[in-house]
Formats: structure tokens, C-alpha cells, sequence
């Protein structure tokens, strides 16, 4: 069963669906696992709100889809961060740090690895 994604702030999903676009192209399922893996489990992202994020990610330019095979040779969208992307993030981060809303310890909802305003993805995590 799955469970329901914590409270987060508007503009989390979108951030963290970047920053996990870091390390290189992935489609939408392996984005939802690698969140739920870094989240410790915590963060269970369906596709009703991965799919609705994604594309609003696409008209702003922050990321592009291609159509490939994934590991199993079926046909998936991959999505690539773009660099307006990467400089949209940059500022999103900011914006997220910056925000008193996160003054009591915001950890609490998804551990320490995983937590938009400290979050950087290593080759351990790629």
C-alpha cells in the first residue's frame, strides 16, 4: 500500500525531482525510486504527482523529455535537466532555505539525505 506523501511546501516535489535529475537523464519511475530510496522509505511519490510535476517542469524549460527504451526494453519518456534548469534550481534552493517556514528542523519528514535545502546527490546515490 502506499502511503501518502508528507506535508511538504509547494515547490518541494518540483526541486527534488531536479536536484535527483542531477546525475544524469532517468524516466518517471526510476525519479520516484531513487526519491523513495534517498528518503529512507519515507517519501512514496505516485504517478499522479510525479506526472503532474514533470510537466510542469517541461514548458518552463527547466527540463526535456526523449522517448528510449528503458532496462527492461520497454519504451519510457527520460527526463534531462536543463541548464536553465540547473540555474532555476539554484535559486529555488535559496528561495527553500530561506523560508522561515523550515525553521523547525524539516528533517523531521524525509531524514537528512534527502531534504531539498541540504540534499547533494554523490556517485553513491547516481
Amino acid at each position: 500500500m502506499e502511503r501518502a506523501i508528507p506535508d511538504l511546501l509547494p515547490g518541494t516535489l518540483e526541486l527534488l525531482t531536479l536536484k535527483t535529475l542531477v546525475r544524469g537523464p532517468l524516466h518517471g519511475y526510476a525519479i520516484a525510486q531513487r526519491l523513495r530510496g534517498l528518503s529512507g522509505d519515507v517519501l512514496h511519490v505516485g504517478e499522479s504527482s510525479l506526472y503532474p510535476a514533470l510537466q510542469r517542469l517541461l514548458p518552463k524549460g527547466w527540463v526535456k523529455a526523449e522517448w528510449g527504451a528503458s532496462e527492461n526494453n520497454r519504451r519510457a519518456r527520460y527526463y534531462t535537466l536543463t541548464p536553465t534548469g540547473r540555474k532555476q534550481m539554484a535559486v529555488e534552493r535559496q528561495d527553500f532555505a530561506s523560508d522561515p517556514r523550515h525553521s523547525e528542523s524539516p528533517q523531521r519528514h524525509l531524514g537528512p539525505a534527502c531534504w531539498p535545502c541540504c540534499w547533494r546527490p554523490s556517485a553513491s546515490t547516481a
